[in-house]
C-alpha cells in the first residue's frame, strides 16, 4: 500500500479518537511493510496528531469514575503507554482519592451494605475487577453508613 493511503487511513484513525503508538502501529501494520508504519507512525508524532501522554490522560479521564487504579495502568500498559506516562496521567488526572471514586461505583451497583458473607464477597469481587485496590474495598465495604442522620 502506498504511504499516501497508510498516512490516510493513520489520520482517520486519529481523527475518530486518540490512540497510543503502539495501537495505531498495530493497527496499520496490516495495509503496509514495518517501515512504512513506523514512518507513519514517528510523522504523526512528529506533526503532533498523536501523543501517548494526550493518549493517556483521556483514557485515565474518560475512566477514573468507572475504575481503580490497577485496571486504569494495566489498560495503558497493555495499549503500550510507558509507565511514565501513565504515572503522570494517573497523577494528573485521579483528583479523587481511590477510595472516593470506589465509593462511587460500590453506591452505583449496590447501594446497599452488605447483609451477610455471601454478599460481602460478591460485591467485593466486583470491586476487584474494576481494579480497586484489596484495602480499598475492605475499608468502603466495612463502612457501615448510617442513613437515619
Amino acid at each position: 500500500m502506498s504511504e499516501t493511503t497508510l498516512r490516510e487511513r493513520a489520520l482517520r484513525y486519529l481523527a475518530q479518537r486518540d490512540h497510543s503508538r503502539a495501537e495505531l502501529a498495530r493497527k496499520l501494520a496490516g495495509h503496509g511493510s514495518a517501515e512504512e508504519v513506523a514512518e507513519v507512525v514517528a510523522r504523526m508524532g512528529e506533526l503532533g496528531l498523536q501523543s501517548d501522554r494526550r493518549f493517556a490522560e483521556a483514557w485515565v479521564r474518560g475512566k477514573a469514575g468507572r475504575f481503580g487504579t490497577a485496571r486504569l495502568r494495566n489498560e495503558l500498559a497493555r495499549r503500550g503507554v510507558e509507565r511514565e506516562l501513565v504515572d503522570a496521567a494517573l497523577a494528573a488526572e485521579c483528583v479523587e482519592s481511590e477510595l472516593e471514586r470506589a465509593r462511587a461505583v460500590w453506591r452505583t451497583k449496590f447501594g446497599t451494605a452488605p447483609a451477610d458473607a455471601r454478599e460481602w464477597a460478591r460485591q467485593a469481587r466486583f470491586l476487584q475487577t474494576r481494579g480497586f485496590a484489596a484495602e480499598v474495598i475492605r475499608k468502603l465495604l466495612k463502612e457501615q453508613p448510617d442513613e437515619s442522620a
